[in-house]
């Protein structure tokens, strides 16, 4: 798979998944079609989570989730666009997830496949931000959870990435 970001760690520590290209562009609206589109090609695959050494399987529900879920849907601007290009470091938002929680099922509609309930962890990464003349001028870090699913047989899937946030401490110089 073409890669196009590098993982750094900021001045604590902690990792930082540096995405070197914004490949869904919009000034209103992105297109989430393509953003669908583009997630496909991680159907089938696995990813450990550095931190905790979870296997973290992309089902085929992944793609549509993160694309319409509702969270996807409520983002705006600069935060919805930010959603869209993370799309493009899912393995390493994956592997570098941390302060990972467990939360109950309650929900009926997802009585079958998160039977074993959920985990969310924490991931972050950022995005260049260009200057008038096409230059990366810095980085903006932005937070995110990694929402996982955990099936009867004890297999844990990505469902969604959610509650994104910009960090508001220093952006990240180039």
């Amino acid at each position: 798979m073409e890669t196009n970001y590098n993982v750094i760690q900021d001045a604590d520590g902690k990792s930082i998944v540096v995405i070197n290209d914004i490949r869904f562009k919009g000034k209103r609206k992105i297109n989430w079609d393509d953003v669908e589109e583009y997630l496909r090609k991680y159907i089938g695959r696995f990813y450990e989570v550095a931190d905790t050494q979870d296997i973290v399987y992309i089902g085929k529900d992944f793609p549509d989730e993160y694309s319409g879920s509702n969270d996807s849907a409520r983002l705006q601007g600069a935060l919805a666009k930010a959603k869209a290009n993370a799309a493009q470091g899912i393995p390493q938002l994956i592997q570098t997830a941390n302060n990972k929680r467990y939360k109950e099922n309650l929900a009926d509609k997802h009585k079958k496949n998160a039977m074993l309930g959920w985990y969310r962890y924490t991931s972050r990464f950022a995005l260049p931000v260009y200057s008038s003349d096409d230059e990366i001028d810095r980085h903006n870090v932005f937070r995110i959870e990694v929402l996982i699913r955990q099936e009867e047989n004890g297999k844990m899937y990505l469902y969604d990435l959610v509650n994104i946030k910009k960090e508001t401490s220093t952006p990240l110089e180039s």
